[in-house]
């Protein structure tokens, strides 16, 4: 079956961090969430792209995921760039952490002692909970620990915004007082912001930014340049005539004269069943609806209002968004991009990624194309 072509514009995601670094203000430097395999665009070719633009701080969920982020890299804890992980210190990480100059934002009085026991003088951060209730030290865990976590010279602080893509909330800046109130005094780099927060000013940027999904042209920065776009080949089209149905189930049904695009592309591939019969694809700026269920493999689309089918019609395209489909899908925009899978041909456009050459997930070369 011919396979997707998943484009990923490595020059808009460099002018999407540019953008974000620019409203990071003042002295505050600029870090870039690679997280879930680059957010599903691939780590090492998205972390070679940003590092050349200026990115020093990559952060991680995992300690797998930093250390097949530094062999993409290179570099080492003393030279950089900079890898940290969310996840902290888990048991059994000592080795990666050390082995590939991987730095741990420590979550708990548990993981400190754990670090400080197996990899004594090895560089870490500390998250706290500001009020988020899901990852780091709350104020009673941190106070108690917290001279001596200061002692040992952490090299980050940070916390993470529950609602910053909410800039009404009240919780925005509960948590704002409650971060500067946990690190008043501490001396120590410090990080509040992702994307939204970026957006809430700069009160909320502290001395490290960490920009995860707008780098990728994601919702809430809205003036972000689209990175993806996602083509799907039309293997077959075929006439129906009123009252005929369209695939699994019979959903769909022609009330006229309808010619119908069978599309390689489903649910194996990340394109959720919730866009059966209200998602569409693009031919240009053309919309054409779906037409009946996602199946596991094939769209089928309603090309009627085309003069001509071409041979890929459009998922993700400027002319809708991961957020757009999100949207239809009822979820968020996350979710689409990471939910898409590897059967698809990846292609790296732009000059930002002329030479580069990693393996993809799959550890084949990746295809670059310079425009």
């Amino acid at each position: 079956m011919a396979k997707g072509i998943l484009s990923i514009d490595l020059d808009a995601l460099v002018a999407n961090w540019r953008a974000l670094d620019r409203l990071s203000a003042g002295s505050v430097e600029t870090g870039a969430v690679v997280k879930a395999d680059g957010y599903g665009l691939n780590a090492g070719i998205v972390g070679k792209a940003l590092a050349r633009a200026g990115a020093r701080r990559f952060f991680v969920a995992l300690a797998e995921e930093g250390a097949a982020l530094r062999q993409a890299l290179g570099g080492s804890l003393d030279e950089g760039p900079q890898i940290l992980v969310f996840s902290g210190h888990m048991a059994g990480d000592a080795a990666l952490l050390r082995d590939h100059g991987l730095v741990p934002m420590l979550n708990s009085p548990e993981q400190l002692s754990r670090h400080l026991q197996f990899l004594p003088g090895h560089a870490f951060g500390v998250q706290l909970d500001s009020g988020m209730n899901r990852l780091g030290m709350e104020p009673s865990d941190w106070a108690p620990v917290r001279a001596a976590a200061l002692a040992q010279g952490p090299v980050l602080i940070m916390s993470h915004l529950a609602c910053s893509d909410e800039p009404h909330l009240g919780q925005n800046r509960a948590q704002l007082d409650t971060f500067r109130q946990m690190t008043e005094g501490c001396n120590v780099p410090r990080s509040l912001s992702a994307t939204g927060g970026i957006l809430l000013g700069p009160e909320y940027h502290f001395d490290v930014t960490r920009p995860g999904v707008g780098l990728y042209g994601g919702a809430p920065f809205t003036r972000a340049e689209p990175v993806v776009r996602l083509s799907l080949p039309v293997i077959q089209v075929r006439n129906l005539t009123p009252g005929e149905t369209v695939g699994y189930g019979g959903s769909w049904t022609a009330r006229q004269p309808t010619r119908i695009a069978t599309l390689s592309g489903g649910y194996a591939d990340g394109i959720t069943r919730h866009l059966s019969n209200i998602g569409q694809v693009f031919a240009g700026d053309t919309p054409c609806p779906l037409a009946g269920r996602v199946s596991m493999d094939l769209l089928t689309v309603d090309v009627s209002a085309l003069p001509e089918v071409p041979e890929t019609l459009d998922l993700i395209c400027p002319a809708q968004g991961v957020d757009r489909i999100a949207d239809l899908a009822g979820t968020i925009g996350y979710e689409v991009l990471t939910q898409l899978g590897h059967r698809y041909e990846r292609r790296y456009l732009g000059e930002a990624g002329a030479d580069i050459a990693s393996p993809d997930a799959a550890g084949q070369p990746a295809p670059v194309t310079t425009p």
